[in-house]
């Protein structure tokens, strides 16, 4: 019964979901609490910032 592990564009679908999800987020946190939109870099920053553990972990997960 072997496994294999996700295509790489499924993988790349999800980081970059995750991605702007995270991203997105962290917008909405960041005008609740300063009421001013979130700098673009910053936004950025943590996007990229979470797409290289889900990238990793994506790596790992099998599927049948």
């Amino acid at each position: 019964m072997g496994r294999r592990a996700l295509p790489f564009w499924q993988r790349l679908f999800i980081v970059v979901a995750t991605m702007l999800l995270t991203s997105f987020v962290a917008g909405l946190i960041w005008h609740g609490v300063f009421r001013a939109n979130i700098p673009a870099y910053l936004s950025g920053l943590i996007g990229g910032i979470t797409a290289v553990p889900v990238w990793e972990l994506l790596k790992r997960v099998e599927f049948r």
